[in-house]
């Protein structure tokens, strides 16, 4: 039997003020997000990502000691133990991006693995924090992720997590195939500019020489504090020959359910001897600092 598996991945814009009480803000997106995840596990979907730090506006954009107060612990804080109760009640494995505390000013960018039984299975902390003009002042936010690139046995797939700007770097996107995942989520907060070109290279070349599934997610929409660019949507899932099956509107919220054939990553790699080929002990420099 083929090993079919359906996975939702959800877009949405902001829907409350940045300038609102931080539970406002944070309650006002968790609500909308109850709503997809109902549509998606409603589509038959086994697996479902959400977007990057998805309760809320993308704060980066700003420097403000405000923001620090949006973090939870993982798992222990009330949006995951509410996100285990989502996946229990859909049987529906989900991968949910939060802001998370791991002591008083220890603070990552994560996202969580939850079953479809309700059931933790580990984290993902963002590797690769970016602090670049225009407005990606993410240093002030989140101590880079100390994990590693950890894979997660849902049972019927194992899946690995790599976080927006981390998608620019070929090595995690490497360990994560060796890691054993089928299918990587990339949630992501990135706007109209030169990311935009390279939303559909980058991520289904990753998919190419390992050999997997890319889900990739963005938000839609113009907000505050990002008041100088449009979150372009465009979400997608791409095959492990580099080929889009599957890809959300622009500028809408969207839930996006594709049916991706696991079968296909045996097939590839039987033709594109990516793995065996490899010569990591010519590789070296490229570990140095």
């Amino acid at each position: 039997m083929p090993r079919i598996v359906r996975c939702s991945l959800i877009q949405a814009a902001n829907v409350a003020s940045a300038s609102l009480p931080l539970e406002e803000v944070k309650k006002a997106m968790v609500d909308k997000h109850l709503d997809y995840l109902r549509q998606a596990a409603e589509a038959g979907s086994q697996l479902a990502c959400l977007q990057e730090i998805f309760y809320g506006p993308y704060f980066c954009a700003e420097q403000e000691t405000r923001w620090y107060d949006f973090t939870e612990s993982v798992p222990d804080g009330p949006t995951i133990r509410l996100m285990q109760d989502v996946a229990r009640r859909h049987h529906m494995a989900i991968v949910v991006p939060i802001y998370e505390k791991e002591q008083e000013g220890v603070f990552y960018n994560t996202a969580a693995v939850i079953g479809s039984d309700g059931a933790y299975l580990g984290k993902y902390r963002k590797t690769h924090i970016p602090h670049v003009a225009p407005g990606f002042w993410e240093k002030f936010y989140f101590r880079p992720g100390n994990l590693g690139y950890p894979t997660f046995n849902l049972g019927f797939a194992r899946i690995g997590v790599y976080i927006c700007y981390d998608r620019h770097f070929p090595e995690g996107a490497r360990a994560l195939g060796l890691n054993g995942a089928e299918i990587v989520f990339n949630p992501s907060a990135t706007v109209a500019g030169l990311s935009e070109h390279l939303w559909k290279l980058e991520q289904p070349a990753h998919a190419v020489a390992n050999g997997y599934f890319i889900a990739a997610i963005n938000r839609v929409g113009m907000e505050a504090p990002w008041n100088i660019g449009e979150f372009y949507g465009s979400s997608y899932f791409c095959d492990p020959r580099g080929q889009i099956v599957a890809q959300a509107s622009r500028d809408k919220d969207e839930v996006l359910t594709a049916d991706l054939d696991l079968d296909k990553i045996g097939e590839v790699r039987k033709t594109w001897q990516f793995f065996r080929d490899r010569r990591p002990d010519s590789y070296e420099a490229l570990v140095k600092a």
